[in-house]
């Protein structure tokens, strides 16, 4: 006898169908065989299943013939245990210890050996692709259902143990559809632990991060250790405009594959501040393993990666920054296949000018010999540099500063401005896949940038006086744009030029 069940594959950052296919015979010997790429957590399910259909009440495994369970289709690898539920159901259905039709119902779920189901990766993505499939009801682990809810359109049955189940399918004890997450609500709540209003002095430092802010650019903080520095980039988080939506669902869908999914949380409503220590290899930054998960640049999507010490960092590790600086994508080769990762994040890094810190501060001497000093500056390669948009000096404050009680302007108010501008560039790119200036190509900086006479005769000077690359040239027309959307003016102006042209000079 053989039995068909519906469940699903997690790709990267896809989801696929899957069929899971039972067949039991009653002659010979025990044997239970699991075939269609499955992984070590799938084929040992065979052990979690027979449990927990025996403390269920039920026929186990172990007690019938020759079993096998297909899952196809057959040549798309399978990972993790969320096939433990679809196998014991098919099980079921196949020695006709449950009936019931399964052609508009998708199943996923982990077993332990008493019968409870536990949470699994990736429902997010499972939830969108039932969705997209046509299929009517998803059964998801209770822990999960908050997470399927936030996706409208598809009823979700929460389970807690597979008893539940039966009695659900059997309509013994129907199980009542779970609750509609109202996404509206989720972003209400928007609190920071750091204001600007708390930070005195570095005016400048504070307009470049109001300009990162509004387009997603990418910034270097550099300056002797204690200038504030690192608390100059956490309270960025204060200013940054808030998720909408669809972005907060392209960052959910990568924490719930990466299995970081906060349980009280069904949606990432907050841009995410990643800080990794700079001992982090490559595979921790970038993403990877057997059948890669995303890294802390995967995290950081649509939020800030924070590299403190930057130049601390291993320079082959940094290296790795490029391709996603570039092209806000990650992608990751395998002998399985390739995956590709979203990693539009905001770049923030901070560090010494030198190995003491004093080389830029005019009142403390430095230690450090030149040739230190060249070799800690090399670590940062030119080109992880050209891509940076922003270099700022950030000095160590006098007391007069530290001391003054004048009232600073607090984060709110900045993070107007920045909603301000983002509204601005949200309706440029309205028909288009692009949400800030950051990520404008050619053929957008051809359309959007145009620059008058005055203000093309000041980039002729700094390309020629500085020698900028092309890559540096387009770059500083993109901060103009951003700089000119703070100001609400449809033009760029010399003056924009100006502002931005200053924010090079470090890296030139």
């Amino acid at each position: 006898m053989s039995s068909k069940v519906f469940s699903a594959a997690v790709i990267g950052l896809k989801s696929a169908l899957v069929e899971v296919e039972v067949d039991t015979l009653s002659a010979g010997m025990h044997h239970f065989n699991i075939v269609g790429l499955p992984d070590t957590a799938i084929k040992e399910s065979q052990d979690r299943v027979s449990s927990a259909i025996k403390n269920s009440g039920l026929i186990a495994p172990h007690r019938c013939g020759r079993i096998t369970v297909n899952l196809a289709p057959a040549d798309l690898p399978k990972v993790g245990p969320l096939y433990d539920l679809p196998i014991a159901l098919g099980f079921l259905l196949a020695t006709k210890q449950l009936a019931f039709d399964h052609t508009d119902k998708l199943f996923i779920g982990e077993l332990s050996l008493d019968g409870r189901i536990r949470p699994v990766k990736g429902v997010l993505l499972v939830t969108l692709l039932a969705k997209e499939k046509g299929i009517k009801t998803l059964f998801v682990p209770l822990e999960n259902a908050k997470e399927a809810s936030i996706i409208s359109g598809i009823d979700i049955i929460a389970v807690s143990t597979l008893k539940e189940l039966l009695g659900h399918l059997e309509n013994i004890a129907i199980i009542n559809f779970f609750p509609k997450t109202d996404l509206e609500k989720l972003f209400e709540e928007d609190t920071h632990l750091y204001d600007m209003k708390n930070i005195r002095g570095q005016e400048h430092a504070k307009r470049a991060l109001e300009i990162a802010s509004a387009g997603a650019h990418n910034i270097l903080l550099s300056g002797p250790p204690g200038s504030g520095k690192t608390l100059l980039a956490k309270t960025m988080a204060s200013i940054l405009p808030r998720l909408t939506i669809p972005e907060a669902l392209e960052v959910t869908k990568i924490f719930s594959v990466a299995g970081y999914l906060p349980k009280e949380n069904s949606l990432i409503t907050k841009r995410q501040f990643r800080s990794p220590h700079h001992s982090a290899s490559a595979a921790s930054l970038v993403g990877g393993g057997t059948f890669p998960r995303p890294g802390e640049i995967s995290l950081a999507h649509r939020g800030i990666l924070f590299l403190d010490e930057f130049s601390e960092f291993s320079r082959a590790v940094l290296e790795n920054l490029r391709q996603p600086l570039e092209n806000g994508l990650i992608t990751i080769s395998r002998a399985q296949g390739t995956l590709e990762f979203p990693a539009r994040f905001t770049l923030v890094a901070a560090m010494n000018p030198c190995p003491c810190g004093n080389a830029t501060d005019p009142e403390k001497a430095c230690s450090c010999s030149p040739a230190n000093i060249i070799r800690y500056q090399s670590k940062i390669s030119g080109p992880i540099l050209d891509r940076i948009d922003l270099h700022i000096e950030v000095p160590r404050l006098k007391f007069e500063k530290l001391s003054e009680n004048s009232q600073q302007e607090a984060s709110d108010s900045i993070r107007a401005r920045v909603e301000k501008a983002r509204e601005i560039q949200k309706k440029r790119f309205l028909d288009s896949k692009i949400v800030s200036n950051s990520e404008m190509e050619s053929e957008q900086i051809k359309k959007y940038c145009q620059l008058d006479a005055p203000s093309a005769e000041l980039m002729r000077n700094a390309l020629s006086r500085f020698y900028l690359s092309a890559r540096a040239y387009f770059r500083i027309i993109k901060v103009a744009r951003t700089i000119a959307d703070l100001e609400e003016a449809q033009n760029i102006k010399p003056n924009h030029i100006a502002e931005a042209i200053q924010y090079r000079f470090k890296s030139e």
